[in-house]
């Protein structure tokens, strides 16, 4: 019975092989934070990389071009990061 277990386990998508893709997700840093929050605390808390369409962007450098300073929700901060760095596949070193 272990080895049907087993077997459901095996990812639906099989990854690929190639490089690895530098910096976060953007959902995955927003994941950390507690909402509200202010663009102050995030900076003091996250000295993160980005994945962005554009390669690997710094978090501070992306929010210096929010114009927002408090942000009520981790939906907000999402849209208006990704105002900043667009949306679309992030390269990888084989693109």
């Amino acid at each position: 019975m272990a080895d049907d277990n087993e077997e459901e386990a095996e990812p639906a998508v099989e990854l690929g092989e190639g490089e690895t893709v530098e910096g976060a997700p953007l959902v995955r840093v927003a994941s950390r934070l507690h909402w509200p929050v202010q663009k102050s605390e995030i900076l003091r808390k996250e000295e993160a990389t980005i994945r962005t369409p554009d390669g690997p962007r710094e978090l501070a450098d992306l929010l210096e071009q929010v114009d927002e300073s408090y942000f009520e929700s981790r939906q907000e901060f999402l849209e208006l990061v990704r105002g900043v760095t667009g949306t679309g596949p992030v390269p990888t070193a084989d693109e």
